[in-house]
């Protein structure tokens, strides 16, 4: 899961009570670690694109009310840098995450996935002007080499390079988009822009749904997997999310970063028992060291 970094605004006088923010802040990392369980369990019954489209639209309805009140602020000539975005920050790394998830444990994807904070500052440094500094060049190229450990491991014998590789390309994307969104969309509310592009990604993907939706019964646990995928891991996660941005700011919200892989790997361990490997746990080390190092502020 993405994390777009959009502008809100912290509600004057309001603190957070000790014990809240870490506790939504948990609840928030085992939701969205949740998600590579939820796909890994409902990928091959459906499909990648198939899963993806029931995501994408189910996410987008719970969040339709904030779009609907913010109507008025987005105007047509907004809604093609929409489907842009939708496509990349959507789109195209749901789809990259369902593949992974047919071919390799769930903690794979969600290990890969903590790439995308230090793809975000790859991207603004290649594209936007951004400075890197050195601190966030070594963090980089730490994270690198967690990636090629992971994609190198092997699970009960067989390869999960592919689906590594695609976890890191779909954190590319999370990348590139969350630039795009800072670009083009701050300003906006964020849960109505979540549920625009939301929107507009699953139009695109509707195409290869249909073409590619399976002819077997999906078995319920697959429907209700796809479901909770929709509404609560995209839909619901982005309301909270949001909410945390506005009472502690986006530096303490992204936080969260940490704790995704952790439930992810946790929860493919606990309920589905796939292995915890050694490789697993050196790159998990390897990528999350270098976002935590990349965050620190030099004195």
């Amino acid at each position: 899961m993405s994390f777009p970094d959009v502008a809100v605004a912290q509600a004057p006088g309001e603190e957070a009570r000790g014990w809240l923010t870490p506790l939504e802040l948990c609840v928030l990392g085992a939701i969205w670690g949740a998600s590579f369980l939820f796909m890994r369990i409902a990928a091959n019954d459906f499909g990648p694109a198939p899963l993806v489209e029931v995501r994408l639209a189910l996410g987008s309805l719970v969040l339709l009310p904030f779009l609907w009140r913010a109507r008025a602020r987005f105007p047509l000539r907004l809604w093609p840098k929409l489907a842009l975005i939708g496509a990349i920050n959507s789109a195209v790394p749901f789809l990259l995450f369902a593949w992974a998830a047919q071919r390799a444990p769930a903690g794979i994807g969600a290990i890969a996935n903590a790439m995308t904070v230090l793809f975000t500052a790859l991207v603004g440094f290649l594209f936007f002007g951004e400075r890197i500094g050195t601190r966030r060049s070594l963090a980089l190229l730490i994270g690198f080499v967690g990636v090629v450990v992971l994609a190198s491991g092997k699970i009960a014998g067989m390869s999960v390079g592919a689906a590594a590789l695609a976890g890191a390309a779909a954190s590319l994307l999370y990348g590139l988009g969350i630039n795009l969104v800072r670009r083009h969309l701050t300003g906006l509310p964020p849960a109505a822009v979540a549920s625009a592009t939301l929107g507009v990604a699953a139009v695109l993907t509707l195409p290869l749904a249909i073409a590619w939706w399976p002819v077997q019964p999906i078995p319920a646990a697959s429907w209700l997997s796809a479901a909770a995928l929709g509404v609560l891991c995209t839909g619901a996660a982005f309301v909270m999310y949001y909410r945390l941005i506005g009472r502690i700011g986006a530096s303490r919200a992204s936080t969260v970063t940490y704790l995704v892989p952790l439930f992810g790997v946790g929860w493919a361990w606990w309920l589905l028992g796939e292995p915890v490997t050694l490789t697993m746990v050196l790159a998990g080390a390897l990528i999350l060291g270098s976002v935590a190092f990349s965050q620190r502020t030099p004195r």
